[in-house]
């Protein structure tokens, strides 16, 4: 017998036990009564990766909106110059608002300890 006759039997083989177990399987759901999930659906959710319910899920990611809000209101507040094609700090404007915010400091606590009384 050849490899090629061989072959062929074994593939008629395995088909014959693919179509036994798909009629098994058709014959437990039908006296059980059960339902076998698709492997579709164990599939992670996007949305949802980690299972949360649906309350937790919308506190969840209106947290992270609340996040991202302040993030972009943060990063707007740098200062940035554009040279050579990209964004960097300005380093005089930074250095400006450090003395600006130290002179205001030094002015408003020599206010204070000029009080007349």
């Amino acid at each position: 017998m050849s490899w090629v006759g061989l072959f062929i039997f074994s593939l008629a083989f395995f088909f014959v036990l693919l179509f036994l177990l798909s009629r098994f399987v058709g014959y437990m759901k039908k006296e059980q009564n059960i339902e076998i999930e698709s492997f579709r659906d164990t599939l992670i959710d996007k949305d949802n990766p980690v299972g949360l319910t649906g309350e937790e899920l919308q506190k969840l990611k209106q947290q992270q909106a609340e996040a991202q809000r302040h993030l972009r209101e943060v990063i707007a507040k740098i200062p940035v110059v554009q040279k050579d094609g990209r964004f960097q700090i300005d380093q005089e404007e930074v250095q400006r608002r450090k003395e600006e915010a130290a002179s205001h400091r030094n002015g408003s606590s020599g206010a204070v300890g000029n009080d007349p009384r």
